[in-house]
């Protein structure tokens, strides 16, 4: 009995393979492109560390350089932590107990981190600690939670990067992120293939939406920043794709459990998804009651209400980051501004949606002089070609209108709230994107089918697909590479006994934390900060120092501080411009 399941279950497998071959051979293919960019990336933005630290951080959300430790993190380290997991439960208790009975008064409530007044020497160590996992801070959820909640972010994905940092301790690479965008890219192209196969009925079309998505611009932007919104696209496209199939079955009464699920979790990837979902469900319950079916529409309204309240009581923070956060506050106040300043937002975004997209005037032209072919050809066509055209178009009215309006709506909200006109914020709508240009190609092609049945109408959409991301793949190095990173990484493990000094404009440190890894010491100081400091005896002791200079940064004015104060002359620049505009020197007495 067991040897005959097995060889139906092996009989099963092989038949899927050999009708899914070319869907397989394609995700490998984008897997083989993905891995070469992944390789390639040496560098990270400020915010890609700010990811790491926030998920791997022991209780400490930044990096105050006053306070190296933060208050819980010294808390645990002396009152929680015991040589036992006995111990530390006992003592995990006790302060559960205290806390309760003395509230304000407890041991907890009332610990005090040790605060400096002026900015200190931080260790190699501390700042590996800052980024990396080791040892009892593996697996740490509860650290990650009590961080996010200080971020204007939930916490959904960076307990994916702690999960991943604890399964490599002690160690910072890009594809410990990247590694994550690309399982969530080559889901989105399942989702994406699966949305066309079973919606639109087409493989090919699949296939051409997978490579105008993952090998533009657009898709090689999601997968190397190591932020949230991958994650965010992903679960865009998987909400979207349960829709889709349930309006096509009429299967909203049951099984909702998943559509739920996917809510929940997109909710707590980030708050952006809620605009995407707004639109989405609006979309629906207009769909739904335009079809008088009131029990589908009541048992979607009852989904959509337990996934919110579900996402609200596991994350109850989000109330306070969207309405009286700073960043939540600002986005308000740009929703409300009316049309001041619109037209050069969108006109912004829409450049960034046409270069990421579609490479930019090439693929833009390429794409307009297909449009132009195909209107130009239907001018011409007899009146009952015309009419045969569109009797054998599908009625897909209702899965335009589901999966455009939230395309277009998020596009609109986001253009009006986002804080900076970067390419993140349009990420959720990039595959959507591909997918509508995807079907725009299979109409001309339509159209154009006699014109050019020579060349078979499959293999012409697939080539079309190719050529339009062409222009990216071969003219544009994507930012967040940040290629020549590795040279300035490499010179701090050549000083790595030497201590470094980082003067520094704003939070732009962040974008250095691989490098302080390697540096004995480093001290993080703004350039007023270093000009009114007291007496250093570190400076004083160290006959050579590291100086990182950050853009903005007076270099004469520290150069002569350093010359006065300490004795301190240039003997070398270490490097003149990096990734990130840095200027590193080499100072002796």
């Amino acid at each position: 009995m067991k040897d005959n399941v097995v060889s139906i279950r092996g009989f099963r497998v092989k038949q899927f393979l050999r009708k899914q071959k070319l869907n397989i051979l394609l995700l490998a293919v984008i897997t083989v492109v993905c891995s070469v960019y992944i390789s390639r990336k040496e560098g990270y933005h400020m915010d890609e560390l700010l990811s790491f630290e926030l998920a791997n951080a022991e209780f400490t959300p930044w990096i105050v350089t006053t306070q190296p430790v933060g208050r819980l993190e010294k808390f645990m380290q002396n009152e929680i932590y015991g040589d036992s997991f006995g111990e530390t439960c006992a003592n995990l208790m006790d302060t559960v107990k205290d806390v309760l009975e003395n509230k304000g008064n407890s041991k907890l409530l009332s610990y005090r981190a040790d605060v400096y007044e002026e900015p200190v020497w931080i260790h190699a160590e501390q700042f590996r600690a800052y980024i990396t996992t080791e040892g009892r801070d593996r697996f740490c959820y509860p650290s990650v939670y009590f961080n996010v909640k200080d971020d204007n972010h939930p916490p959904l994905h960076f307990m994916a990067v702690h999960t991943v940092s604890s399964l490599f301790p002690g160690k910072i690479n890009p594809w410990m992120g990247c590694g994550i965008n690309l399982l969530l890219m080559l889901g989105s192209c399942i989702l994406l293939m699966r949305i066309c196969q079973e919606i639109f009925e087409s493989e090919v079309l699949g296939r051409a939406v997978c490579i105008l998505y993952a090998c533009s611009m657009a898709g090689i932007a999601t997968l190397l920043l190591i932020r949230m919104y991958a994650m965010l696209t992903f679960f865009c496209l998987a909400v979207l794709w349960l829709h889709l199939k349930k309006q096509k079955t009429g299967g909203w009464k049951t099984k909702n459990k998943l559509l739920i699920f996917l809510t929940v979790c997109g909710f707590l990837t980030q708050y952006y998804f809620v605009i995407f979902m707004i639109f989405l469900a609006g979309t629906t319950i207009v769909l739904l009651a335009g079809e008088k079916d009131k029990k589908s529409l009541l048992c979607y309204l009852r989904s959509m209400g337990l996934a919110a309240v579900i996402g609200l009581c596991l994350y109850p923070f989000s109330i306070a980051d969207v309405l009286y956060s700073g960043r939540g506050i600002e986005s308000v106040q740009n929703l409300g501004s009316g049309f001041s300043g619109l037209g050069e937002r969108f006109l912004a975004f829409f450049c960034i949606f046409g270069e990421q997209s579609l490479g930019g005037m090439v693929g833009i032209g390429i794409l307009l002089i297909f449009c132009v072919a195909a209107a130009f050809v239907r001018l011409f066509m007899e009146e009952a070609t015309v009419k045969s055209m569109k009797k054998a178009e599908p009625d897909w009215k209702a899965y335009y209108k589901m999966a455009g309006i939230p395309c277009i709506g998020y596009f609109l909200i986001v253009v009006k709230i986002a804080p900076y006109y970067a390419d993140r914020y349009m990420m959720p709508v990039f595959p959507l994107a591909a997918l509508f240009i995807g079907l725009l190609l299979q109409k001309i092609l339509r159209i154009l089918a006699k014109p050019m049945e020579f060349f078979g109408r499959r293999g012409i959409l697939l080539s079309l697909s190719v050529l339009l991301v062409l222009p990216g793949i071969l003219t544009v190095t994507p930012e967040y590479l940040y290629q020549g990173y590795d040279r300035q990484e490499r010179i701090s493990e050549e000083y790595r006994d030497t201590a470094c000094l980082c003067v520094y404009e704003g939070v732009g440190y962040y974008q250095n934390l691989v490098e302080f890894t390697n540096y004995k010491e480093t001290l993080l100081v703004t350039q007023e900060e270093l000009l009114g400091r007291s007496h250093d005896e570190k400076l004083e002791e160290e006959d050579k120092l590291v100086v990182l200079l950050k853009n903005h940064v007076d270099g004469a004015a520290v150069e002569a501080y350093l010359s006065e104060q300490y004795g301190y002359h240039m003997s070398a620049i270490l490097l003149r411009e990096s990734a990130h505009q840095d200027m590193l020197c080499l100072y002796e007495k």
